[in-house]
């Protein structure tokens, strides 16, 4: 008889579990579990973050975890560039030329975009070059119009595409400075989901009304090969030639969004998992990324004939991915808004606040503690107080500040788990200043008092620091009394802002904006550079989430209602937002970052 090691020439190793540092393709026997188990790599799209604006028809580049996005249909036309870092997107630099439609090639930092279509123009042979900041104008297209892309900035293929009449099969190459005639396609078609490199390229599906086509090209000419099983146009494609993905698209105008992906291994197409949102035109002519890691941004969800932000991630690997989401937790006692919290997402305290509008009238000065389930009450706060700056833990909470019914108030409470007792007053009488660190080791920045100040607290003084560069109240912050942040809320003379500074233990830096300006938002994370802020208000209440990286600010996760004023503290992996108002409410939402695992399976005969 044969056995495992005659045939593979290696023996199954024994662990009492499972085996340490397990890969791909890896088996062993689990003793403690009596079964043969082993890593297997799974196939799966998984939900992201959003991006910043919902559109269509955009150009896309990079990989999944640095791509960009630029131009498409909002609409009109733009010339917005956002780009991906793998968990969420930021702003990057506009395009000189607001378009949709175009071809996109390269990586985040050294991209392309040429071609498209502009209402004003309408069809264009414009071409731009992407250094990761910002776009210069470069040689055009010998041929104005919509446009597939593929390779890189210095060795792009234009596939196909339509001018004023129509469909072509023309296809133009960029050497970085020019471009010029490559190989004519078989089939004359547009929107064609391309992927590959100059000299090894598939243009696979196209219009109008959507195709199966699929042509190779190898530097210079094209040839046909096996079709796609569903026909459709405005696709999304990553890859390369014998290792591809086509996903998504329409069969033709007014037709229902499909989500069908579709796997290419040089010779035949195989179906693979499908997309979580049917759509189309999502980074069009993209080619961001691999078959085994490819992202889809944007796009059109017909029906209804509607432009989204949503993003997902296309995995192939021997991870498990749980994507990062808000959920349901237990409902507060109350309801309630302009409260106080300290601690985590599975203890954390809540006190003070309004239960009710007119919220002067309904103060509070209830504290409870929730474990991650349920919550219990704590011991009440010596007065009623809302809108006040908090640091700390569930056992060592402070609030400092606030308004209280006699007035905007200095005073300071510390919490030991059972009862508040008084703590040190801060220098500036005021409400909604942002309060971070710990409660012997704590910072307090702005407020409706002074809106510059900045102190230290120490566990029982407060010693004042160097001031905020731009005052504000109804802000957030995180971080260390040595390394920390503070960002948005609203400057004098009454704008929201989006600006973050950030602090060493005396002096205060302006660094990257928030993407968007808001204010009466929650601030947690683990670090001043693992920061993240969310809820509040950019104009109207938000439900929208952005971290920070120690560079810049990108997109994460939405909540599941648009509240401000929400209760809120966490860290970077897990978060808690408690209450919230306009109507003022009890829900209770918890975050948790995205996740991964090995997928081990058990082994066996069937």
């Amino acid at each position: 008889m044969s056995t495992f090691k005659n045939i593979q020439g290696k023996n199954i190793r024994s662990y009492a579990n499972n085996a340490p540092n397990a890969t791909a393709g890896e088996m062993w026997y689990n003793r403690a579990e009596l079964k043969l188990k082993g890593v297997v790599a799974l196939s799966a799209w998984t939900s992201s973050s959003s991006m910043l604006q919902a559109r269509e028809k955009s150009s896309g580049f990079g990989t999944q975890a640095a791509a960009a996005v630029a131009g498409g249909n909002i609409p009109p036309q733009t010339n917005a560039t956002e780009e991906y870092n793998g968990s969420g997107w930021s702003t990057g630099g506009n395009l000189n030329t607001a378009k949709q439609s175009s071809g996109g090639a390269g990586t985040q930092t050294a991209g392309l975009a040429y071609g498209g279509y502009n209402g004003s123009s309408p069809y264009l042979a414009d071409s731009e070059e992407y250094n990761g900041t910002a776009w210069s104008e470069g040689n055009n297209l010998n041929t104005a119009r919509y446009i597939t892309g593929s390779g890189s900035q210095t060795a792009a293929l234009g596939m196909g595409g339509a001018t004023s009449t129509g469909g072509t099969s023309a296809c133009e190459e960029y050497d970085g400075t020019n471009w010029t005639a490559g190989g004519s396609l078989n089939t004359a078609r547009n929107y064609i989901a391309g992927f590959g490199i100059q000299t090894a390229a598939v243009a696979a599906t196209g219009g109008p009304a959507g195709k199966a086509d699929v042509e190779e090209y190898d530097g210079s000419s094209w040839t046909t090969v096996n079709s796609v099983s569903n026909a459709r146009e405005i696709a999304m494609a990553s890859g390369v030639q014998t290792d591809g993905i086509v996903y998504g698209g329409r069969v033709d105008p007014g037709s229902v969004s499909m989500n069908k992906t579709e796997g290419y291994d040089g010779t035949s197409w195989s179906n693979f998992p499908t997309m979580g949102t049917a759509r189309f035109g999502s980074g069009a002519n993209q080619s961001s990324g691999t078959a085994s890691a490819a992202i889809a941004a944007g796009g059109n969800t017909n029906p209804p004939n509607t432009r989204v932000s949503i993003t997902e991630e296309y995995n192939k690997s021997a991870n498990t991915i749980t994507a990062g989401a808000w959920a349901s937790g237990a409902n507060y006692p109350t309801n309630l808004m302009y409260a106080g919290s300290a601690g985590t997402k599975t203890a954390t305290v809540v006190y003070g606040g309004s239960t009710a509008p007119p919220s002067g009238a309904n103060r509070t000065t209830a504290t409870n503690e929730y474990n991650g389930s349920s919550w219990t009450s704590g011991g009440a706060m010596p007065t009623a107080t809302m809108q006040m700056a908090n640091l700390g833990t569930q056992t060592a909470a402070g609030s400092f500040g606030g308004a209280q019914p006699s007035g905007n108030v200095s005073t300071g409470y510390e919490y030991d788990g059972s009862s508040w007792t008084s703590g040190g007053s801060i220098g500036s009488a005021g409400y909604n200043a942002a309060g971070f660190g710990i409660l012997t080791a704590g910072v307090i920045a702005g407020g409706s008092g002074d809106k510059d100040y900045a102190a230290v607290y120490d566990g029982s003084t407060w010693t004042a620091k160097n001031n905020l560069n731009t005052g504000r109240y109804y802000t957030a912050g995180t971080g260390t009394t040595t390394v920390g942040i503070v960002m948005g809320g609203i400057s004098p003379p009454g704008a929201v802002t989006a600006n973050t500074e950030t602090f060493d233990g005396t002096s205060w830096t302006e660094v990257g904006n928030l993407n968007t300006a808001k204010r009466s938002q929650s601030g947690g994370g683990d670090s001043r550079d693992d920061a993240l802020l969310w809820a509040g208000n950019d104009g109207s209440d938000s439900n929208s989430m952005e971290g920070y990286d120690g560079t810049s600010w990108s997109t994460r996760p939405s909540l599941a209602i648009a509240k401000r004023n929400r209760a809120g503290s966490g860290g970077s992996s897990t978060a808690i937002a408690t209450g919230g108002i306009n109507p003022v409410v009890n829900n209770v939402e918890e975050f948790t970052a995205e996740t991964t695992a090995l997928n081990i399976v058990d082994i066996t005969t069937s």
